[in-house]
C-alpha cells in the first residue's frame, strides 16, 4: 500500500507511472477515451495488477477541454453597476494585430446572463453601500433566469468583500441548490477584468469539473487497485485533494502538462542543471517549459483557450504541434501542421484505428524514425497507410512522398522552436545556455532538431519519456496556497504588519504541510506590470528592495529609483515529494531488430545496424555517420 501512482490524460494516450518508497518505476500505456477520460484512467490502472496504491495523482484536461470547446456551466453573473460591459471590453487590444477581421470569442457569461448590482466601493472604501433589501432584489432576478451557478465580481472586493458576501447570502436564499462564486475568494487582487473573467472561468468550470470528479472518485472505490487517497495536480504544479480541487475548478486549466515540468525539475536537481528548457510533445500538443535553478517557473497567470485566468501556474506554452497535429495544404499553397488534431479517435493513419488525415506521426513512420516493434495499447503501425495518406500531398505539391514528411517534420519544429524562444528569451534566458529535456511520446524525435535551432548543446531524454508528465504526477508535493491583497508602498510597509499578515496567511493552511515560502508580488509606482519576489519573515525592507531590483534588472535589463509597491502576498505551502531514482543502467545493450533505413534531417540515408530498447542502453554511446 506505500505506491505513489501518477495518471496523466493525454490526447492519444493514457499514461500511468508507480513508484515505490525506494524510487523504482513501474510504467503502464493505454489508449485514452475521449468520451468519458475515467475509463482511460481504469484501465491504466486494472494494468497495474491488484497491489494497494497509497496515493493516487491524477492530470486531467476535463478543466482545459471545457474552456476549448464551450461547454461549461450556463453562469449569471452579478457586477457592480455600470461594469456590465466589462467582460466585453477587456483591455481594448485587438484579438490578432494585423486581422481586423479577428474578434475575440464570446466571454463565459453572457449579456443576458448579467445583472447589474447597485454598490460602489472605490479606493477610499464604501462610497454607495448595497442594501439587504437592493440584495434580496438581485437575487430574485437572478432566479428568474435560472443559471447553473452565479458569479459575482464586485469593484474593489479585494479590499472591501462584505457586499459580495451579503450578496450570496441572499443568492443563497433564493436559489439554495445553485453555488455562488465570489471574485474576493478566487482572486483578491487588483484588475477588474482579469478579476472577472477568473471569476467566470471558475464558476463556468465548477459544475462539470465536480461531476467529472466525483465521478472518478466513485469509479476509483470499486478498482481493482483502490487508491487510499486520491489528488488532482493543479496548474502551479501540486496535487490538492479531490474535495479541494473542486473548489478550485480554474487552477486545474494545465492539470497535466505541470506534471511533465515538475519531473523535469527533478531530474534538473539530480543533474544540477541551472536552466532547463523542456519540450513535452503528445498527441494533440507540444508543451514548453522553463526550469531555474532546479524549479519550475511560475508565473501570476495567462490565458487558456482564449480566456484569461490570473491565477498562478507552471510556465507552461502550449501549440498545436503534437503527434495527432493533421497536415495540410491551405488555400496559398503552403503546408501546415496543425491545430486540428486526429487525437485517439481515430488517431494517426498509420494506426490503423480509421484516420485517414496524414499527421505529424505519419510522417515519422514514412521516414523510418518509429519502429513498430514496441508500440503501446495494442497499437500496430501501418507504415504502407501512412505512406498513402501523404501521397496526396506529395502530389499536389509536386514532390515526393519523403521530401513531404521531412516539410512536415520541419514545419513543426518551427513552430516548435518558436515557444521555446519565446518562453526564454522573453524571459531574459539564453536558450543556448540551457539544456533541453525532451519527452512526451514525441519529444525525443525532435528533440535534436531543435536544439541545432537554437543552438542547445546538450539534449536530455529521461527514463519513461514517452510517460513523464505521468511521472511528475506521481513524485509530486501536496501544495496549498492563500493570497490577499496588500496594495501598499515597500518602505511604508512595516516589518510588524508584514509578519504578522505572513503569519495570519500561514494560518489557513494545514500545518502538516511543513515547507513554507512566502511571495510578494511587486512592482515599481506607476508600472502595470508585477515580477513575483521571494519574502522571509526576517527580511528587511531593504533586502526585499535589493530583491526586487535584482528580478526586474533580470527580465528588463534596468531599474527605476522610484519608490515601489507591494500589491499582493502569496503564501504557498508544501509536503514532502517522493523520490525518484533516475540511476543509469548496466551496459549491456543487444540490438532488438536488424538493419533499417532512417531518413535523418538532411535527407540523407542511414542504414541502423539494429534497434536498440532505450532500458537496454547506458551513457557513453556514440552512434557515428559512415
Amino acid at each position: 500500500m506505500s505506491r505513489w501512482v501518477g495518471v496523466d490524460v493525454g490526447g492519444t494516450f493514457t499514461d500511468l507511472i508507480a513508484i515505490d518508497p525506494g524510487g523504482n518505476i513501474e510504467a503502464r500505456k493505454v489508449l485514452s477515451t475521449p468520451g468519458d477520460q475515467s475509463e482511460g484512467v481504469l484501465a491504466a490502472l486494472a494494468s497495474l495488477g491488484d497491489d494497494g496504491i497509497a496515493r493516487f495523482a491524477h492530470g486531467t484536461t476535463v478543466a482545459t477541454n471545457m474552456l476549448l470547446e464551450r461547454r461549461g456551466a450556463r453562469v449569471a453573473f452579478c457586477v457592480t453597476e455600470g461594469f456590465t460591459d466589462l467582460l466585453y471590453l477587456r483591455r481594448q487590444n485587438r484579438a490578432s494585430l494585423y486581422d481586423l477581421t479577428a474578434d475575440h470569442p464570446e466571454p463565459l457569461a453572457q449579456r443576458d446572463l448579467t445583472v447589474a448590482v447597485p454598490e460602489r466601493v472605490e479606493p477610499q472604501g464604501v462610497t454607495r453601500p448595497l442594501t439587504r433589501a437592493a440584495a434580496a432584489a438581485i437575487a430574485e432576478q437572478v432566479a428568474g433566469l435560472e443559471p447553473d451557478i452565479v458569479a459575482v465580481m464586485l469593484l474593489h472586493s479585494y479590499r472591501e468583500p462584505s457586499h459580495e458576501q451579503l450578496l450570496r447570502a441572499e443568492l443563497m436564499r433564493w436559489l439554495p441548490q445553485v453555488d455562488v462564486v465570489l471574485s474576493s475568494d478566487v482572486y483578491p487582487e487588483v484588475r477588474e477584468y482579469e478579476r472577472a473573467a477568473t471569476t467566470t472561468a471558475e464558476a463556468y468550470l465548477r459544475p462539470g469539473v465536480a461531476r467529472y470528479l466525483a465521478a472518478l472518485q466513485d469509479r476509483l472505490r470499486t478498482a481493482v487497485a483502490s487508491p487510499k487517497r486520491v489528488g488532482v495536480m493543479t496548474s502551479s504544479g501540486g496535487m490538492r485533494d479531490i474535495a479541494e480541487a473542486t473548489e478550485r475548478a480554474s487552477q486545474l486549466a494545465l492539470s497535466g502538462p505541470a506534471g511533465g515540468v515538475v519531473a523535469a525539475a527533478a531530474l534538473a536537481r539530480q543533474l544540477e542543471l541551472p536552466r532547463v528548457l523542456t519540450i513535452d510533445i503528445g498527441g494533440t500538443s507540444a508543451d514548453v517549459g522553463l526550469i531555474i535553478d532546479g524549479a519550475p517557473l511560475v508565473e501570476p497567470g495567462g490565458t487558456v483557450a482564449s480566456v484569461p485566468i490570473a491565477l498562478p501556474r507552471v510556465l507552461v506554452e502550449t501549440v498545436s504541434a503534437g503527434g495527432g497535429s493533421i497536415a495540410s495544404v491551405d488555400a496559398g499553397g503552403a503546408l501546415r501542421v496543425g491545430p486540428r488534431s486526429a487525437g485517439a479517435v481515430p488517431g494517426p493513419v498509420a494506426f490503423g484505428r480509421g484516420g485517414t488525415q496524414p499527421t505529424l506521426t505519419d510522417a515519422h513512420v514514412v521516414l523510418g524514425r518509429i519502429s513498430d516493434t514496441r508500440m503501446s495499447g495494442g497499437v500496430s503501425l501501418d507504415a504502407a497507410a501512412a505512406r498513402r495518406a501523404l501521397q496526396d500531398i506529395a502530389r499536389g505539391l509536386h514532390q515526393r512522398v519523403d521530401r513531404v514528411a521531412e516539410a512536415i517534420v520541419a514545419t513543426a519544429d518551427a513552430t516548435m522552436a518558436r515557444a521555446l524562444r519565446r518562453v526564454s528569451v522573453e524571459r531574459g534566458v539564453d536558450p543556448r545556455e540551457c539544456t533541453l529535456v525532451a519527452f512526451g511520446g514525441a519529444g525525443p524525435l525532435h528533440a535534436c532538431g531543435l536544439a541545432d535551432m537554437l543552438g542547445i548543446r546538450t539534449v536530455i531524454v529521461p527514463p519513461h519519456a514517452g510517460s513523464f508528465s505521468a511521472l511528475g504526477l506521481a513524485i509530486t508535493a501536496e501544495r496549498r496556497e492563500a493570497m490577499v491583497s496588500v496594495m501598499t508602498r515597500l518602505d511604508g510597509w512595516n516589518r510588524v504588519d508584514r509578519v504578522r499578515l505572513m503569519r495570519s496567511l500561514s494560518e489557513s493552511i494545514p500545518p502538516v504541510l511543513r515547507h513554507r515560502s512566502w511571495i510578494a508580488r511587486m512592482r515599481y509606482a506607476g508600472q502595470g506590470h508585477e515580477l513575483d519576489i521571494p519574502v522571509r519573515l526576517a527580511d528587511t525592507t531593504a533586502v526585499i528592495a535589493r530583491s526586487f531590483e535584482r528580478a526586474h534588472v533580470a527580465r528588463y535589463g534596468f531599474q527605476l529609483a522610484v519608490p515601489m509597491e507591494v500589491v499582493s502576498l502569496r503564501h504557498v505551502a508544501e509536503g514532502a515529494a517522493r523520490h525518484v531514482a533516475f540511476g543509469r543502467v548496466s551496459r549491456r545493450a543487444r540490438p532488438t531488430t536488424g538493419p533499417k533505413a532512417i531518413a535523418l534531417p538532411d535527407a540523407t540515408l542511414f542504414v541502423a545496424t539494429g534497434w536498440h530498447a532505450r532500458p537496454m542502453s547506458d551513457a557513453g554511446w556514440r552512434l557515428e555517420r559512415a
